[in-house]
């Protein structure tokens, strides 16, 4: 069964940190473009950051998040993580988990097959 499944959300105050997990089946995990998406309310789905999972390439991020965040895999766990650091309550969103991208545009939710359910990060003042 072809699956995603996010995890590690919670809510912080601004300044903490989470990590979030998203651990993905076999099939869809190998040598896949994968990324984190979030999704505020009343808002578009917006790429947060995303990464091969077949070999070293580097990771792309968006402005937003670059030097706070920082993604990361384990291939023996089929799980992709990310880390979030200095968190602000624009952050505030509910972050999704997503594989099997389409194309060369990383941050286009349409490019992307798999999707988890999510996962909220709620950050306060």
């Amino acid at each position: 069964q072809v699956q995603l499944v996010e995890s590690g959300g919670g809510s912080v105050q601004a300044g903490g940190s989470l990590r979030l997990s998203c651990a993905a089946s076999i099939d869809i995990y190998s040598r896949q473009w994968m990324a984190w998406f979030r999704q505020a309310p009343g808002k578009e789905r917006e790429g947060v950051v995303s990464i091969y999972t077949g070999g070293d390439v580097g990771a792309f991020y968006a402005d937003s998040v670059k030097g706070r965040f920082t993604i990361s895999r384990d291939n023996a766990k089929n799980t992709m993580y990310l880390q979030m650091n200095s968190l602000k309550p624009e952050d505030t969103a509910m972050y999704y988990c997503a594989a099997g991208r389409r194309g060369f545009v990383w941050n286009a939710p349409d490019a992307y097959t798999y999707w988890g359910r999510g996962t909220q990060v709620t950050v306060s003042s």
